[in-house]
C-alpha cells in the first residue's frame, strides 16, 4: 500500500477531484468501554476492550485482503482514543499513517458523557417525528444539535473528498457514519434530519465512484461478516 505523495498524508488538492475509480471503507470503531460499563459515549473518550481491539486486528486484515499492494491509500479518523486506536491498527497493516481529523468524532451529549445511560435515558429529549429534526436539542447541556455534527462531518467529507487516492479509509463512529454516507451521495444537509444506516460497532460500510461517470454507489452498509471469527 502507498500513502498518498502530498507531504502530509491527508492534504487536499484544492479544486481536484481524482479521475480514476476509487473506493471509501467506512468503518466503525468496535467495542469500547463505554460500551461494556453502559454509560454515555459521544465525546466521552473511552477505549478500545480486548475484544474490541481483535476486531480492529479483524477489521484491518478484511481492508488488506481487498485493498491492491499497488493502491494509493489514506487514513482518516475521528481522534478519540477508541477510534484512534482502529486506525493505528489499520495503518500499521496497511503501512499507511492515518491522519486525525477531530471534524469526525461522534456526536457530542455535552454533560452526559460519561455518565451513567440510565442518567441521560431520564433526561434524553426525543426529536420530533416530524418538523425541525436539524435543529431539536436532546436535553443535556452541551449536547450538539443534529446540524451541528452534521456540519462538521459534510466539511471534513469535502476536503477528504479531494484527495488523490485509490483507497480512502475513514474511521468513525455509529451516529457519524451515517452523516459520511449522507455526505458521500450528495444528500443535502437539510434532508438530513432522518437519515439512518444500521451501522454496528466494528462493521465496514463500502461506498464507490466509477471513473467514468463519476456515479457515487453504495456497495454495502454495516458489514460485519469479518467479525465471524
Amino acid at each position: 500500500m502507498t500513502a498518498p505523495d502530498e507531504t502530509s498524508p491527508l492534504a487536499p488538492v484544492p479544486g481536484r477531484v481524482p479521475a480514476h475509480e476509487r473506493r471509501v471503507s467506512v468503518v466503525t470503531h468496535p467495542e469500547a468501554t463505554h460500551h461494556v460499563e453502559h454509560v454515555v459515549g459521544g465525546q466521552f473518550d473511552s477505549v478500545l476492550t480486548p475484544r474490541g481491539e481483535r476486531h480492529a486486528e479483524a477489521i484491518a486484515a478484511a481492508l488488506h485482503d481487498r485493498i491492491d499492494e499497488s493502491a494509493r491509500v489514506a487514513i482518516a479518523a475521528s481522534d478519540l482514543r477508541r477510534t484512534r486506536r482502529t486506525a493505528e491498527i489499520i495503518g500499521q497493516t496497511l503501512t499507511v499513517v492515518p491522519a486525525l481529523d477531530p471534524r469526525l468524532r461522534e456526536k457530542s451529549y455535552g454533560e452526559a458523557g460519561g455518565r451513567p445511560q440510565s442518567w441521560l435515558d431520564a433526561r434524553f429529549v426525543p426529536p420530533p417525528a416530524v418538523g425541525d429534526r436539524l435543529r431539536h436539542h436532546d436535553g443535556p447541556a452541551g449536547s450538539e444539535t443534529r446540524l451541528d455534527v452534521a456540519r462538521r462531518i459534510y466539511e471534513a467529507m469535502m476536503d477528504l473528498l479531494t484527495l488523490e487516492v485509490d483507497e480512502l479509509v475513514i474511521v468513525t463512529h455509529g451516529y457519524t457514519a451515517g452523516l459520511v454516507v449522507a455526505a458521500w451521495i450528495g444528500m443535502p444537509i437539510e434532508a438530513a434530519g432522518h437519515v439512518a444506516f444500521p451501522v454496528p460497532s466494528g462493521s465496514i460500510t463500502t461506498l464507490r465512484e466509477d471513473s467514468r461517470f463519476h456515479n457515487r454507489a453504495v456497495v454495502t452498509i454495516g458489514d460485519i461478516r469479518h467479525l465471524d471469527s
